[in-house]
């Protein structure tokens, strides 16, 4: 038998394309939408829309305490500026869950530290070491400090305010 056989050839050339197939979309564009503290509307390059929802972060609804100022927050940092979006997965709702960058600066990250969000520990695994850590100093600095929801001596968190109305 002369050279790999044909399966093993199959097998090298998937493990060399699955890496690429599965690395994240970057998206740039303008924010156009806001909806809610951690979900914008992004128009990109060539006009398309992309409903993105911010990953790593969960912030409260729009009817529950300090939604609206984390809606206003997220539109300060973001609403009519040229952003990048490091996208890594699509939600069930076919929304792209990314990283937003301002200038570089990681604005998922801001909302945590400004106390506009809670980190989201459930996706952690899906954070770099450097994230995560990141975004839990920050949201233990926000509660330290009472910044945003912290305010409140219970926040309620999204998810359980979403099952509770």
């Amino acid at each position: 038998m002369k050279g790999p056989s044909l399966l093993l050839r199959c097998l090298v050339l998937i493990a060399t394309l699955l890496p690429a197939a599965s690395m994240a979309e970057t998206l740039t564009g303008r924010v156009v939408g806001i909806s809610d503290g951690d979900t914008l509307t992004l128009l990109d390059n060539e006009h398309r829309q992309h409903k993105i929802r911010l990953g790593g972060i969960d912030a409260p609804e729009s009817h529950q305490p300090f939604g609206q100022k984390s809606k206003t927050n997220l539109s300060a940092l973001t609403y009519n500026r040229e952003v990048v979006a490091e996208c890594g997965k699509t939600d069930k709702y076919r929304w792209k869950i990314c990283k937003i960058l301002v200038d570089g600066q990681d604005i998922n990250l801001e909302q945590v530290k400004a106390g506009m969000a809670w980190w989201y520990r459930q996706y952690a695994k899906e954070q770099s070491p450097k994230d995560r850590e990141d975004y839990e100093v920050s949201e233990s600095w926000a509660k330290m400090r009472g910044l945003g929801l912290w305010a409140d001596t219970n926040p309620t968190p999204p998810l359980e305010w979403r099952h509770r109305n």
